[in-house]
């Protein structure tokens, strides 16, 4: 797929086929997150690819939408507070890294045809603890990953005026 394409491509998908995410597609992914810049290169952060059952029922005890339940994988992205770049204030940017990697994630998976959803509402001490996560360690984000069960509708949205301006 061109690039572009991926692009108009990426939906949130919230169902999904019981088929298994291909070696292929998990390699893919996998090379995707590896490219992901972060700043200073410091990659600050670490995706579990999640396929055993008992993990996924964690995740989805958390996340309580029945629709992540039925996705075959789910990719958790952790970022490390301590060893991320900091602003000139000391604000640490672990979430824009880690939202970096997320976004190569999910265009990878679509290039594979493969669907995601961006999840970021759910109670970070708890995914934390569900996945084993101490200080520095944060869960930032999570996407179920697999065959969407239904093809997505088009994409509402804004107007490009309103939300890319040449000055």
């Amino acid at each position: 797929m061109e690039f572009q394409e991926v692009l108009q491509k990426r939906r949130s998908i919230r169902s999904y086929k019981p088929d298994a995410v291909p070696a292929e597609a998990v390699a893919k992914i996998r090379t995707a997150v590896e490219l992901a810049p972060t700043a200073c290169n410091l990659q600050p952060f670490k995706v579990f690819f999640v396929t055993d059952k008992a993990v996924k029922e964690k995740i989805c005890r958390i996340y309580k939408a029945t629709w992540l339940a039925s996705a075959p994988a789910i990719a958790v992205v952790a970022g490390n507070y301590d060893e991320c770049w900091k602003r000139l204030e000391g604000d640490p940017i672990a979430d824009v890294d880690c939202a970096i990697v997320m976004e190569h994630i999910t265009l990878s998976a679509a290039d594979c045809g493969l669907g995601t959803c961006w999840i970021c509402a759910f109670p970070r001490a708890e995914m934390d603890a569900a996945l084993g996560l101490n200080k520095p360690w944060k869960s930032v984000a999570i996407t179920p990953v697999g065959y969407a069960d239904h093809q997505p509708k088009a994409r509402p949205g804004k107007d490009a005026a309103e939300l890319f301006e040449v000055i």
